[in-house]
C-alpha cells in the first residue's frame, strides 16, 4: 500500500475504471516512476526554467513565438483563473474546445498542474457529439474558442449536466481577461503517478467512441520510447503536424514529445497540404508528423526547397500505402518513419525509422513494448499467419464504465484490432482493421493489398476497399475510388480498375464493385471511416 495520497478527491474517474484484473499487464520502464508524486507539468515546463532555459522558443503559431518562460507566465495564470474563478479541483474534468495554438497547449498544461483531468476535443465536432463527450465525461467547466462556442452551447443547451463555460482567443476573449488580473505563480499538485491526465475519446473511425483513461505517467512514458527511440530529440529541433491535440497522435507530437525535450512547436488549426509544405519551410520544422493522405497529397504539389530542413517524417493514423512511401522518398531524400499506435494505448509501440525501414512492414516493437499476432484462442500464430495484433508495455488500454474493455484487452494483452502478421525476426505487416477483414467466398481478403494495387493505377487518385454483405458470397469486395482531376469515371474506367487488380494479385480479390466518388469520408486527424462507407451502403439496400 503506497503511502502517499492521492490529491485528486473528485474521483469521479477513478471510480469508473473497471477492476484491476480487467487492466493489461503494465511493463515498467527505467526513468518512469510507477508510483509515488508525479506532475507531468514539471517535465514538460517546469524543469526547463530550472535548468535555465526560460528563453527557448517553445511554441511557433502564425506571427507569435513564445519562449518557455512565456509558456509558464500564461500557464500559471490559466491555472489561478480555474482556481480562483470556478472552483476547480484536482480530479475535476475540464473540456478543451480550441484548435490547435498556443493557449490549447497553455490549457492542457494548466489542467495537469492543478491535478485536474483535461478532455480534449476536436472542433469540428457538432453538438450532438459533444453532448456524449459531456454526458460520459461529466467536466466542471469548458474552456472554449470563441470561434467554435456555438456548438458547444447547444450541446450544453440540451444536456442534464451543465458544466461551466469560459471562452477564449487569441489574446482575447474571458478567460485572457480573468488572466489579466490574476498571478502567473501556481503551485504545482502533488499528483501521483498513477493519477488520472487525461479522458482521451477514440476518433470514431468504428462508430461510437470511447473514453480510454491515462496517468500522469503514461505522459512519460510515450516519451521515454515513442519518442527517445523513433525520434532522439534534442532542444534544437521545431516539431511541426497536422492532427489535433484532441488525438493522442497529436497531443504527442506537437505537446508531450517537444516539451519534454525542450525542443520547440508549431501549432495551426488547420492545414490544407500546401499549407502545411509552407510551413515546414517558415519555421524550418524538422519533425512533421501527419498522416498517409497529406503526404500523399503533398507529392502532387511543387515542393522544390520546402522540405530542406526535415530530419524526420513520421506517418500513422492508417495504413501507408508502398506508392506513397516510394514518392515521398524521391521527392524529399527521407525515408517515412511509419508507426502503428492506438488511443488505448496512448501512442505508438511498432514501428521502424532509418536504415531499420522494411518495405511492406511496419517494424517491430518500440523498445519498451512487446508485441505479438495471437489467434483466437490466444496462442501465438506462426510467421506470415494473419491474427490479432496484440501488444503491451508501459502504457494500456483503461476504458472508463464502459464494457468493450473484455474485448480489447484479454490475455494480460491489448488486441488493437488490427489484423497482421509477423515475420520471424519480430517485423509486423499490417493488413486490416479486423472488423475490416474481408471473407468472401471462404477467402479472407485484405482491403489494404487490393487499396494498395488500386493506388498504382495512374487514373486513381485515392481509394477504400471495404467488404459489403453479398447473398451468394457472404460479402464481396467493395471498391470506392476517387479518380484523378480529368478522367471520366465511367464504366469503362472501372472495368479498367477490375482487370488491373486481377492482373496483380489473385483474381478472387478484384473488387467486384467499384464505386466512384468525390472524396472519402475522413474524420478531423485525415483517417478514412470506413464504417461510413459500409452504412451508406447498407442505407441504399433497404
Amino acid at each position: 500500500m503506497s503511502e502517499h495520497i492521492s490529491p485528486q478527491r473528485d474521483t469521479f474517474v477513478r471510480d469508473r475504471l473497471l477492476p484491476h484484473e480487467q487492466w493489461p499487464v503494465i511493463l515498467p520502464l527505467p526513468h518512469v516512476p510507477m508510483d509515488g508524486p508525479l506532475n507531468c507539468c514539471a517535465y514538460f515546463l517546469d524543469r526547463h526554467l530550472h535548468e535555465g532555459q526560460r528563453e527557448r522558443p517553445a511554441l511557433f503559431s502564425e506571427d507569435r513565438g513564445w519562449s518557455y518562460e512565456k509558456l509558464a507566465d500564461r500557464v500559471g495564470r490559466i491555472a489561478n483563473v480555474m482556481i480562483d474563478r470556478h472552483g476547480i479541483v484536482p480530479g475535476n474534468r475540464v473540456l478543451i474546445r480550441i484548435a490547435n495554438s498556443p493557449e490549447a497547449v497553455a490549457v492542457w498544461l494548466a489542467i495537469q498542474r492543478i491535478g485536474a483531468v483535461a478532455v480534449t476535443t476536436m472542433s469540428l465536432l457538432r453538438a450532438a457529439e459533444l453532448r456524449t463527450i459531456i454526458e460520459i465525461a461529466k467536466p466542471s467547466l469548458c474552456i472554449c474558442e470563441e470561434a467554435l462556442a456555438s456548438e458547444l452551447e447547444d450541446a450544453i443547451a440540451t444536456c442534464k449536466f451543465t458544466p461551466a463555460l469560459i471562452t477564449c482567443g487569441k489574446e482575447s476573449g474571458e478567460l485572457f481577461d480573468a488572466m489579466q488580473q490574476v498571478s502567473p505563480d501556481c503551485p504545482l499538485c502533488p499528483t501521483l503517478a498513477d493519477d488520472i491526465s487525461i479522458i482521451g475519446f477514440t476518433s470514431g473511425t468504428t462508430g461510437k467512441p470511447k473514453a480510454t483513461v491515462h496517468f500522469h505517467r503514461d505522459m512519460l512514458a510515450i516519451c521515454e520510447t515513442v519518442a527517445r527511440h523513433m525520434l532522439s530529440p534534442t532542444p534544437e529541433d521545431v516539431f511541426i503536424g497536422t492532427a489535433p491535440l484532441a488525438f493522442t497522435f497529436g497531443l504527442g507530437g506537437l505537446l508531450t514529445f517537444p516539451l519534454y525535450y525542450g525542443a520547440a512547436s508549431v501549432l495551426h488549426g488547420r492545414y490544407a497540404p500546401a499549407e502545411f509544405a509552407e510551413a515546414i519551410a517558415r519555421y524550418r520544422a524538422t519533425i512533421c508528423f501527419t498522416v498517409p493522405t497529406y503526404y500523399q497529397q503533398m507529392m502532387r504539389l511543387d515542393l522544390s526547397g520546402k522540405l530542406a530542413s526535415l530530419r524526420l517524417a513520421v506517418s500513422s493514423g492508417e495504413a501507408l500505402p508502398l506508392s506513397v512511401r516510394e514518392a515521398w522518398q524521391a521527392a524529399s531524400g527521407l525515408s517515412l518513419t511509419e508507426v502503428l499506435g492506438s488511443t488505448e494505448m496512448l501512442h505508438a509501440f511498432a514501428g521502424a525509422t532509418g536504415k531499420n525501414v522494411r518495405p511492406g512492414f511496419i517494424g517491430p516493437a518500440i523498445p519498451g513494448y512487446q508485441i505479438a499476432v495471437l489467434d483466437e484462442s490466444g496462442n501465438r500464430c506462426a510467421p506470415g499467419e494473419i491474427g490479432r495484433f496484440a501488444v503491451r508495455g508501459p502504457t494500456g488500454c483503461r476504458y472508463m464504465d464502459d464494457p468493450r474493455q473484455s474485448s480489447y484487452v484479454q490475455y494480460g494483452w491489448n488486441l488493437t484490432g488490427d489484423a497482421c502478421a509477423m515475420s520471424e525476426d519480430g517485423y509486423v505487416a499490417y493488413h486490416t482493421r479486423y472488423d475490416d477483414m474481408i471473407i468472401s467466398a471462404g477467402y479472407n481478403i485484405s482491403g489494404l493489398e487490393v487499396e494498395n494495387v488500386l493506388l498504382d493505377h495512374p487514373d486513381v487518385a485515392e481509394c477504400a476497399v471495404v467488404g459489403e454483405a453479398d447473398s451468394d458470397r457472404g460479402q464481396i469486395v467493395a471498391a470506392y475510388v476517387v479518380s484523378k482531376t480529368g478522367v471520366a469515371a465511367d464504366a469503362a474506367l472501372a472495368r479498367a480498375l477490375q482487370d488491373h487488380v486481377k492482373a496483380i494479385i489473385a483474381p478472387y480479390k478484384y473488387p467486384r464493385r467499384v464505386v466512384f466518388v468525390e472524396k472519402l469520408p475522413r474524420n478531423e486527424s485525415g483517417k478514412i471511416q470506413r464504417f461510413r462507407l459500409r452504412e451508406d451502403e447498407r442505407s441504399q439496400r433497404t
